[in-house]
């Protein structure tokens, strides 16, 4: 049974497609090659389109929440796909915004079973079967390790956020406050206005920590680690390795940002070599608790707030009606004769 799941794993690693019949629709597991321009905000921005960009429905690898819109679909569609620009989009100012992206199908491809043996392996720069099943395993054990790290850091922030700064300078909030408040309206910043203080004290705060945590340390991002990152982004957004270089070679403020994710991610590894460690060996099952139990969590939290904004927004229109003044109907003069 266990050579059968090994078996099946690995023929989902590297799949043989082939195109079908223009009438034939997109489903889960299927190959799409597609050309698309995006918009944030009716806006253009530089960097918005790709051509014969592919993605393999059900994999979730280009932006989350986007190969699912894509369902259904056939050569020549035309789609408008409606995202949330992830964290490691290119241009920073658009992140958390909502994305249009227009796709034009070109073409669909389904999957061929392929026959798992050493050649195959070998097609995946692997010596033989048995290099490749330990080539699998060590990213496995990668994918969780990486999943249980985000955890412990959000742990971390969470306890350096219980540390008390005192007097957080009112010229900064309300720089944060502008960065957080992009795209809104008016009357959306008015309304999220606590939400936007509380969010960017909060911000600020942990950010002059983490440099105060960093300068003490002499903990500094070397240029070749900004390389390294940058690399890692064209691997995971595969079709835009040309645009994504072009953007950073053009905007220093890209480097910086990225400079400031890799600072903070090495002042969370020192806090992490000095804290005092509880390591246990963790099996497949207990890492998957770990992560859904945590990823439920967040999500319940998610709620909470949301609830609380939308009961504040409700409280806040039902005190305006209260406040407005009853309209007095003038009278009617009735005539005499």
């Amino acid at each position: 049974m266990k050579q059968i799941k090994e078996s099946k794993r690995l023929q989902k690693i590297k799949k043989n497609f082939i195109e079908v019949d223009p009438s034939k629709v997109a489903n889960e597991g299927d190959l799409i090659s597609f050309d698309y321009t995006a918009k944030v905000d009716g806006n253009s921005f530089e960097g918005n389109e790709g051509k014969n960009t592919q993605l393999e429905i059900g994999k979730d690898l280009f932006i989350k929440g986007f190969d699912k819109q894509l369902l259904k679909s056939k050569k020549g569609d035309e789609i408008s796909v409606e995202v949330t620009l992830p964290e490691n989009f290119p241009k920073k100012e658009l992140v958390g915004k909502k994305g249009i992206f227009k796709c034009k199908i070109n073409s669909v491809k389904k999957s061929k079973e392929v026959e798992v043996t050493d050649e195959f392996a070998k097609t995946l720069g692997a010596k033989d079967l048995n290099d490749l099943k330990k080539i699998i395993s060590k990213q496995i054990n990668e994918e969780f390790k990486n999943s249980l790290n985000i955890i412990s850091k959000n742990q971390i922030l969470k306890g350096l956020e219980q540390i008390k700064v005192e007097d957080l300078p009112q010229s900064l909030i309300d720089e944060e406050v502008k960065v957080l408040g992009q795209g809104q309206t008016e009357e959306e910043l008015k309304k999220n206005k606590n939400n936007l203080e509380k969010n960017a004290s909060k911000r600020i705060k942990l950010g002059l920590i983490l440099n105060e945590i960093g300068e003490k340390n002499k903990i500094k991002v070397d240029p070749n680690e900004i390389q390294a990152e940058i690399q890692k982004q064209l691997s995971m957004m595969p079709g835009q390795e040309k645009i994504i270089m072009d953007y950073y070679k053009k905007n220093p403020s890209a480097s910086a940002s990225l400079r400031g994710t890799l600072y903070e991610e090495k002042i969370i590894n020192f806090i992490k070599s000095k804290a005092k460690s509880n390591k246990r060996v963790l099996d497949k099952k207990e890492a998957e608790k770990i992560i859904k139990d945590e990823n439920e969590k967040n999500l319940q939290e998610q709620k909470k707030t949301m609830k609380v904004s939308a009961s504040k927004i409700d409280k806040n229109k039902s005190k305006q009606k209260e406040n407005k003044a009853p309209v007095k109907k003038k009278a009617k003069k009735v005539s005499k004769k």
